[in-house]
């Protein structure tokens, strides 16, 4: 009689089931909070694609709000109403505005009119270059007939060959193409009611903003549950403001610099409308990396059409380049402070991001987003490896402050402290203090 198999441990593989059901909930766990966070992010890039004609004034307004903020609080400081100080930038803004346009439209123009010419004088000045590269591109037919009749298909090599054997060589007819597109005026002219339209909402949103003073900080000190949140909030507002301001008028007054010695330069060189190389310096060096390079660019081909010889106008190219870079590489990082340094790679693709979402728009705003992104970062513990992954090199950045909750009339009283000391006052709010009194008293 033969013995009864074993009997199985079913103990063992319920246990080993358990804790395989529990690695893999614990996997779900945390990869669905990533997955709902990369779905977020594609479906927000979708939307400022798709409602770009919306998302652009309203952002352009919120961030020139944050940029003159501190100047409207300073009026107000001295008396000044919120309303008249905001209609004073708005209609500084609209007046510089119109006389760039006013300015710069007759030369634009010319230019405009005139780029078929322009191109032909290019490319006879550049007939060199193109001399050699026909000679090239000539040799390597020659060498291809060569091969194509040393294979014994019978034909002749070339029409010389041809017309000595008897044949003659056929005309081969050619295509006029005849396009009905508008030209370059003419989209302009179809764009610009566009462009007034978007600028004209930037500005009575910036006006809106600015009018109603510290609406937006009550409103966030009120929403706020606890006071430290309360004090964290403000801090961050008030970091965002204090360096999109620094940002742009640092910028602002680094660019006119730069625009005044491009446009210096370009006189001493000879080159035609030396003011309109400037203020080209002065708006393309908005744009990090790309502004750059598209003013060498069109410093190059303008001093192929206006300079006597190509040398020349290699250098008036050379010349723009060295002064945008003696800026981007020295001044520019002395001026703005290590406070402000960015991931230059993270820069460029911004720079790439916005402008294909944006064009040029898109463009002179991907920095000061990222500005604000990582001062918003630096002060949440929960995104501290974006601060770092945005940062510069060898960049420091602030502490977090995680403190244990004392009572509310003190942390409204060290908020508001610091927040005079380090940027512009808190909003006269009146605390809610029954919620943090009792934390308080609980602890």
């Amino acid at each position: 009689m033969t013995a009864p198999p074993p009997a199985p441990e079913p103990a063992e593989e319920d246990g080993s089931s358990r804790e395989a059901g529990r690695m893999d909930e614990s996997t779900r766990n945390r990869v669905a909070p990533v997955a709902l966070i990369g779905l977020f992010v594609i479906a927000a890039c979708a939307s400022l694609v798709i409602a770009r004609a919306f998302f652009l004034p309203v952002i352009m307004g919120f961030l020139l709000a944050l940029t003159f903020s501190p100047v409207r609080r300073g009026m107000s400081r001295l008396g000044v109403p919120a309303g008249i100080t905001a209609g004073l930038i708005v209609l500084m803004l609209l007046v510089t505005l119109v006389a760039a346009v006013v300015g710069l439209s007759a030369p634009i123009r010319d230019y405009i009119d005139d780029a078929p010419t322009i191109l032909s004088q290019v490319e006879q000045k550049l007939s060199v270059f193109s001399e050699a590269l026909r000679t090239v591109t000539e040799a390597n037919e020659r060498m291809s007939n060569l091969a194509s009749s040393a294979g014994g298909d019978g034909a002749a090599a070339d029409p010389a060959a041809a017309a000595a054997s008897g044949g003659a060589p056929t005309a081969q007819p050619q295509q006029v193409v005849v396009s009905d597109e508008p030209g370059m005026l003419a989209r302009l002219a179809m764009v610009a009611p566009y462009v007034l339209g978007q600028a004209i909402l930037t500005l009575v949103l910036l006006f809106f903003l600015l009018s109603v003073g510290d609406l937006f900080y009550e409103k966030i000190v009120q929403a706020v549950p606890t006071f430290r949140d309360k004090k964290n909030a403000i801090r961050i507002a008030y970091d965002i403001e204090r360096k999109l301001s620094r940002y742009f008028f640092t910028i602002s007054i680094i660019n006119f610099g730069l625009g005044v010695s491009i446009a210096l330069a370009m006189w001493g060189l000879g080159m035609p409308n030396p003011i309109l190389f400037g203020a080209v310096a002065f708006i393309f060096n908005f744009v990090p990396y790309i502004g750059a390079i598209a003013g060498v660019a069109l410093a190059t081909v303008i001093g192929i059409v206006a300079l006597p010889t190509v040398g020349q106008a290699l250098i008036a190219g050379a010349v723009y380049f060295l002064l945008t870079s003696f800026e981007g590489q020295f001044v520019t990082p002395y001026a703005v402070g290590r406070s402000l340094k960015l991931n230059p790679v993270v820069v460029f693709i911004s720079v790439a991001f916005w402008g294909w979402a944006w064009s040029v728009v898109g463009m002179i705003v991907a920095v000061p987003t990222l500005i604000a992104l990582r001062a918003f970062a630096d002060h949440v513990a929960g995104m501290r490896g974006i601060a770092i992954f945005l940062s510069g090199r060898d960049d420091e950045l602030p502490r977090i402050h995680q403190t244990t909750t004392p009572p509310a009339d003190k942390v409204y009283a060290a908020a508001q402290k610091e927040a005079e000391t380090d940027a512009p006052a808190l909003p006269h709010v009146e605390p809610d203090l029954s919620n943090a009194q009792k934390e308080a008293t609980a602890t």
